[in-house]
């Protein structure tokens, strides 16, 4: 099974990250998706949901952001552990 790291840095694509994180679990592929420096800007009931269909579907959601794990559950990552985590990937999506 390949191993996809979904890196989102930039607030507007926060939706597309997270599709394409969905689309990827779907196709048999381990996700692991970063949110790096900042919150999640809308949390709104779709984008919700879509987070919950990742952690049912075995995703992973990673953050720098402290706010995003008290908030949203993400797993708190250092920069350092997320790049570790990155370089194991087979696949980089930068968002």
């Amino acid at each position: 099974m390949k191993t996809a790291a979904v890196i989102i840095k930039d607030p507007e694509q926060q939706y597309e990250g997270l599709r394409t994180s969905l689309g990827l679990l779907l196709e048999d592929t381990r996700v692991m998706m970063f949110v790096l420096h900042h919150e999640i800007e809308t949390m709104d009931e779709a984008y919700e949901d879509n987070m919950g269909f990742l952690d049912e579907m075995e995703g992973e959601r990673f953050s720098n952001n402290s706010v995003n794990v008290e908030k949203y559950g993400f797993k708190y990552a250092t920069l350092k552990e997320i790049a570790e985590k990155i370089n194991s990937a087979d696949i980089v999506l930068p968002f």
